[in-house]
């Protein structure tokens, strides 16, 4: 994933604590945006772009799977344990994006920045058939968030945003090798914030 756009501006937001210089614009019509602006998925250079909200309307009748934008949703939904072992992810804060051509990426943080990783075909439907509401995530823009660290268990379908974010928090506060005494804590806060919403 390139670093331009919508996600570039959050990371360095939230890595460098300091407001943006200038005010946000849509990355389609350059127009000004509130700052509860709509997100769209951007296919051909698989980043996040700001939407304001008459081009967020115009890319909400696109549908499911189909387009070059798409709009990322707002739903967030907690749910019960998913076995994410079985999906050969040996970390345990991860989400997984499943993909319009039917392929699953895992993403995590590291030292070295996001890693990335294909989920087997036959261990995410198994997956599914333990899960059900996985099968109802749109491609693209929604995503399973995972952290089972330190014996924590948030397993949440959120939109890919939410994913970007939780990123940005990791790499504003990771510290050595082990990502030092304020990552894990501000990760945790990051997710006790979650809230359920349709």
């Amino acid at each position: 994933m390139t670093t331009d756009g919508a996600l570039a501006r959050l990371i360095r937001s939230a890595a460098d604590h300091r407001p943006a210089a200038a005010a946000e614009v849509c990355d389609l019509c350059a127009a000004p945006v509130s700052a509860d602006h709509s997100h769209l998925y951007d296919t051909g250079q698989a980043e996040v772009r700001c939407a304001c909200r008459p081009c967020s309307v115009l890319f909400a009748e696109t549908p499911r799977g189909e387009g070059h934008f798409r709009l990322i949703p707002t739903r967030r939904v907690r749910l019960p344990k998913v076995d994410t072992a079985a999906l050969g992810v040996p970390v345990g804060l991860v989400f997984f994006v499943p993909r319009a051509d039917g392929s699953v990426t895992a993403e995590g943080p590291s030292p070295a920045g996001a890693m990335r990783w294909q989920v087997e075909a036959a261990a995410w439907q198994r997956a599914v058939a333990g899960c059900p509401p996985l099968a109802g995530m749109t491609p693209d823009v929604e995503a399973l968030l995972v952290n089972t660290v330190h014996g924590l268990d948030h397993h949440w379908i959120v939109p890919v945003d939410d994913c970007f974010r939780m990123l940005a928090v990791v790499r504003r506060e990771w510290r050595g090798l082990s990502g030092g005494g304020r990552m894990w804590p501000a990760v945790e806060r990051f997710f006790e914030d979650l809230t359920e919403r349709p």
